[in-house]
């Protein structure tokens, strides 16, 4: 096939993020360029809500984009979106069919059942994607269905879902403000997720931790399906904010957060800053807040019904808010479970060295996600428009014609001069009077002797 370039636009709390990447005839993706504008209480809980602060920061990351020298002079008319925020969860649904004997199930009744409960109605939310979790035969678990034949086929299906205001606001923003189409939306935790966790950690049993500005997105796998997600409505900021209590703004606090904040208390943090502030005090809203997070993310193992010894693989953390000092540590200790940093597992291709993968890696996993689901073109080259240049007519002219054409010859142009005392004199004028004078004299004198004689 020929390259194609797609681009994907992840919509967060703190940052609007593009990025567009190749795909070449073999299928591979190659990263081009990476942009993002920050944005301040534009984007609440992975919900927009400023369409037009965002429709400005969505425009300058696709301007800078398209200004890229690898990409100009194409230009983006479609996008692949993430979907996320705080309504994002799963809901389990079952659904079964009834087959004639001795039928072999394929591909198609399995998309056919997906269909099915990806259409059905769920109060309040919009239905973003389905993860099959199990199949069941004739009552027997089947781990892959295709191929085997049976009467009756089972499904259980996670439905991820979201508030549809999610959905609403980005086609506002995208589709009705900017001039790009929609080319398909990709739900963030999951596509990390897939570019973070190794097959092993899928199969026996992980958490995946997706720690953000303004929300924390958990998940479990288990069996190597998604059997559980659900998102927190709290993140770093959260920590940021507490620190403002310490008589300064949001930006300073997250400069104190970074520099001296810690999770876990280590006796050796300096007693003031050179600004002044007291680290235990900043440290006592630091430390109290991420211990009320960890206890949230771990909440969520009850929620889904599993404990922490049939999640062998332990815990899988990603996002900013995972860079506070001392916070995966937090993590373990109180989970009783090891933790990671996850990272890109060395499978996207990057061509700019700029690019840091980590800090990247939610709008590299929609770019990845997108190349493995057909991914559509999503830029075009304008045509370019040729000036014609004015083309000189020359008429024919006949030879009668010609005639018609009488050159004028010049005038001698008239003067007049100037006495000394500044007199115009025309001496033309005055030759010919002085001329008639003479003649007028001499008759006069010719008549007088006439009569002499």
């Amino acid at each position: 096939m020929e390259q194609k370039y797609i681009v994907a636009i992840e919509i967060g709390s703190s940052k609007i993020k593009g990025a567009i990447g190749s795909i070449d005839e073999t299928g591979t993706l190659t990263v081009l360029a990476v942009e993002e504008e920050k944005v301040l209480d534009s984007v609440r809980y992975g919900c927009i809500q400023n369409v037009d602060m965002v429709c400005n920061a969505v425009s300058q990351v696709v301007s800078r984009l398209e200004q890229d020298p690898g990409i100009a002079p194409r230009k983006i008319k479609s996008v692949y979106v993430s979907v996320g925020g705080r309504s994002l969860s799963s809901v389990i649904v079952n659904e079964s069919t009834t087959l004639p004997d001795e039928t072999e199930i394929t591909e198609y009744i399995i998309e056919q059942i997906k269909y099915k409960v990806k259409t059905t109605a769920i109060a309040d939310r919009d239905v973003i994607d389905v993860v099959p979790c199990k199949y069941f035969v004739d009552k027997q678990m089947v781990p892959n269905p295709v191929g085997v034949f049976g009467q009756t086929l089972t499904a259980k299906m996670n439905l991820i879902v979201c508030k549809p205001q999610i959905k609403r606001n980005i086609n506002r923003v995208l589709c009705e403000r900017l001039p790009f189409a929609i080319a398909g939306y990709i739900v963030r935790p999951v596509a990390i997720a897939d570019i973070v966790l190794t097959d092993n950690e899928k199969r026996l049993g992980c958490m995946f931790v997706d720690f953000g500005a303004e929300t924390t997105t958990v998940s479990i796998y288990k069996d190597a399906v998604l059997q559980y997600i659900a998102t927190l409505p709290m993140g770093s900021r959260n920590i940021t904010r507490d620190i403002t209590a310490t008589n300064c703004i949001e930006e300073k606090a997250e400069e104190f957060k970074i520099a001296h904040g810690s999770a876990i208390a280590d006796g050796s943090a300096k007693k003031t800053t050179a600004d002044g502030v007291d680290v235990a005090e900043i440290n006592s809203f630091v430390q109290a807040r991420s211990s009320e997070i960890v206890a949230n993310i771990i909440e969520q193992l009850n929620y889904a019904g599993y404990k922490a010894a049939e999640l062998p693989q332990g815990i899988i953390i990603v996002g900013g808010g995972a860079k506070l000092r001392g916070f995966n540590s937090l993590l373990g200790t109180n989970s009783d479970m090891k933790v990671r940093s996850g990272a890109p597992a060395g499978m996207i291709r990057i061509v700019d060295s700029s690019i840091q993968a980590y800090d990247s890696i939610d709008v590299l996993a929609l770019l990845m996600a997108a190349s493995r689901m057909s991914a559509l073109e999503c830029t075009y080259m304008p045509e370019v428009e040729i000036e014609d240049e004015p083309v000189e007519i020359q008429e024919e002219i006949d030879a009668d014609d010609i005639d018609d054409f009488v050159e004028e010859e010049p005038q001698p142009v008239k003067t007049q001069k100037k006495n000394r005392w500044g007199v115009s004199l025309n001496l033309s004028a005055l030759k010919e009077k002085v001329v008639r004078i003479v003649t007028e004299s001499a008759d006069d004198e010719s008549d007088g002797y006439d009569d002499e004689e």
